[in-house]
């Protein structure tokens, strides 16, 4: 594992660990109010498509990116692809099957911001499926482009995807950190994969 990716995990943990630690000193309700805002109609706008660089379909054009370019590291993509899904989809339907989102934990929608013409889940919120792509494609990148830029964009990309979740009022910022969390253990066991194939 370089240097670049240690660092980005790091980051990622404080970030995980810092919203942990906000939906737990505030309670899980009152950690989303305190950061779902309306910053008005253009945020509205870049939050509603922006999410979409994090649904499940982005895997496509990196795994065939990977194929014509970087073939050597395919199977450090197919466990990251493999490996994020199910943290994050057992969790949901499993393990925290029917926790509520906040559409449904807070009765008075006038309590928070919507974006009109996104439909407001209501179930199965822990973890932040999106977020545990967007962070696992944040760290994936720093594995395979090890350029010191990466950091900073990657990191800001994931950032931001996670916020849109919280801003679409379609997770609390404890399902972010769960799905941060969820990154950081798919690209540690994807690595670990990675390093066994290559020396067998």
């Amino acid at each position: 594992m370089t240097q670049l990716t240690k660092r980005a995990i790091l980051i990622s943990l404080v970030l995980g660990i810092v919203l942990f630690v906000l939906s737990y000193q505030l309670g899980k309700e009152n950690a989303f109010l305190l950061l779902n805002n309306d910053l008005g109609t253009i945020a509205d706008h870049f939050f509603r498509y922006w999410t979409h660089t994090a649904d499940g379909a982005v895997w496509v054009p990196i795994t065939l990116l990977i194929i014509f370019f970087k073939r050597d590291q395919f199977l450090l993509v197919l466990s990251s692809i493999v490996f994020s899904t199910l943290f994050s989809q057992l969790s949901k339907n499993i393990f925290f099957k029917g926790s509520p989102r906040p559409s449904l934990a807070i009765s008075d929608h006038s309590l928070f911001h919507s974006v009109n013409g996104v439909e407001l889940h209501s179930l199965n919120s822990f973890p932040s499926g999106h977020t545990t792509t967007a962070f696992t494609i944040f760290l994936l990148a720093t594995v395979l482009i090890p350029r010191k830029w990466i950091l900073p964009v990657g990191l800001c990309y994931a950032i931001l995807a996670g916020y849109s979740r919280i801003y679409l009022a379609q997770h609390f910022p404890i399902d972010v950190a769960g799905g941060i969390i969820a990154a950081i253990l798919t690209i540690c066991i994807s690595i670990f994969v990675q390093n066994k194939w290559a020396k067998n």
